[in-house]
């Protein structure tokens, strides 16, 4: 039974349904401040699965994300790096895609020490809070294995994911790291529209993974749709036995049995 660290901090509110979500899954899961870890940076150690929750994160000041992701950059990374190379996984909802991703310690990385990539505001210029359609692409990542698509909440007003240049999105895309993409609401072949794309992200993704997998980000919220009675017209069509969120989690609890 692997053991799930939530990482919180102020402005953290998405922590204890993530960790409901995981025991869901069979896992045991701890919620532990930011200040505990830079503390003590080992308690890293007897973790299988660290994940950063949904939320606003210090208010989101500045940016979304970017007070936590600094702190990361500057005092945890060579932590999470080794969490990683350990074979562990980690995963990022929502504000915790944002914190991943702006930290540029796990998530997409060059060597010249650029960002390739980046959140930012949603094209509508407001925050988007509504229900979207996704599938996976490719296979690479653990947390989607077997999942070819989902029904999920999105929250968020920087969930707009950029690139560099085309040149970084194609070698993403090619390297099966574009890993969960909107689609249309009557999926439906072709250009995904606003509001499915609910933000305008550059080939419509919703999730990117890193090279080896066992690092997601995603911006719509898993743990939001963990039961039957979470979907937004359960009582009008026939519900599923499960959430669609839950094999997100599951997936990561069973990597490690």
């Amino acid at each position: 039974m692997p053991h799930v660290l939530i990482l919180r901090a102020p402005g953290t509110n998405c922590d204890r349904e993530t960790a409901f979500a995981f025991e869901q899954a069979g896992a045991t899961a701890e919620l532990l401040h930011v200040n505990r870890l830079l503390e003590s940076p080992s308690l890293f150690e007897k973790f299988q699965i660290l994940c950063l929750p949904g939320g606003f994160s210090y208010g989101d000041d500045v940016a979304a994300g970017r007070i936590l992701a600094n702190q990361i950059q500057h005092h945890l990374a060579d932590q999470m790096q080794a969490f990683k190379e350990a074979g562990k996984l980690i995963l990022g909802i929502c504000n915790g895609f944002q914190i991943l991703i702006k930290s540029g310690v796990l998530l997409p990385n060059t060597p010249d020490g650029g960002a390739p990539a980046t959140l930012t505001w949603n094209d509508s210029g407001k925050f988007e809070d509504r229900w979207v359609e996704l599938a996976t692409h490719g296979e690479k990542c653990v947390f989607l294995r077997g999942i070819e698509s989902m029904y999920l909440p999105i929250a968020h007003a920087e969930g707009k994911f950029v690139t560099r240049d085309d040149t970084v999105f194609a070698e993403l895309e090619s390297a099966g790291q574009t890993a969960l993409k909107y689609v249309r609401l009557d999926k439906q072949d072709g250009d995904v529209p606003y509001p499915d794309n609910p933000n305008g992200s550059t080939g419509n993704v919703a999730g990117l993974c890193d090279e080896t997998g066992r690092v997601f980000g995603l911006m719509p919220h898993p743990e939001r749709h963990i039961d039957p009675t979470h979907h937004p017209r359960w009582t009008r069509e026939k519900p599923k036995e499960e959430g669609d969120g839950l094999a997100v989690f599951r997936n990561a609890v069973e990597y490690f049995a």
